[in-house]
């Protein structure tokens, strides 16, 4: 444990806590006397880290509208992206599982993997309170996404997807610029076949066009 609390960042006042959120239900259901299964947990897990996502993404892009926003933070907290943070922690390695669970390959199962993610956040919310919980969500989720951001080329991502049917015009239109010349902000709106299919704002032209492509690709690519 002590080597999981350490890739955390995190020590346990009460490790029974994170014992719990390690715990799945079929190793609970064959040792009633053992700890509950993690899926109360998970439960509230989920909730924290909906909330400090939510909170990221509102403070952290002014800009966007509430659809946008929601889209992307479905994307920050989906299994893919929590299955990479048990990755990133070896969780797979420190889960109690039940015999049949174990002989069917639980430790690897996304599924499986995503719901501990879930459940230790809401250990260490419960034991350190939300400031410790944002920051482990922060450096495992948040951080990630945001050196994903930086070294993304949203227009080249945007023009592949849209290619998957022939015919298809993209067009970029500056729609607005405000600001002092030392701190401009510039608005992008990109269409698809004459239709708005995203907007975005940005400190140059270029980086508005970015994320009003970023924007269009939340939108189509579901």
């Amino acid at each position: 444990m002590e080597t999981l609390e350490a890739k955390l960042g995190y020590h346990f006042k009460d490790r029974a806590l994170l014992e719990n959120a390690l715990t799945h239900s079929s190793y609970a259901n064959e040792n009633r006397g053992a700890l509950g299964s993690n899926e109360r947990l998970e439960f509230l897990g989920d909730s924290v880290l909906g909330m400090v996502t939510a909170d990221f993404l509102f403070k952290e892009h002014p800009d966007l509208p509430e659809g946008d926003l929601t889209r992307t933070r479905a994307a920050l907290v989906c299994e893919e992206s929590l299955v990479e943070v048990a990755d990133l922690l070896d969780l797979g390695a420190y889960l109690k599982l039940g015999r049949g669970e174990e002989a069917g390959g639980g430790r690897e199962r996304p599924s499986i993997r995503a719901d501990a993610v879930e459940a230790v956040l809401a250990a260490v919310y419960l034991d350190g309170g939300l400031v410790e919980a944002r920051k482990i969500i922060q450096r495992f989720i948040l951080d990630k996404e945001t050196e994903k951001s930086a070294s993304r080329d949203y227009k080249t991502t945007l023009q592949e997807l849209v290619q998957r049917e022939s015919g298809q015009v993209l067009t970029y239109r500056l729609t607005g610029e405000s600001g002092p010349d030392h701190a401009k902000v510039f608005s992008v709106e990109v269409d698809l076949n004459g239709q708005k299919v995203g907007e975005g704002t940005g400190h140059s032209k270029k980086e508005a066009e970015q994320m009003a492509a970023r924007a269009a690709i939340a939108r189509l690519d579901q």
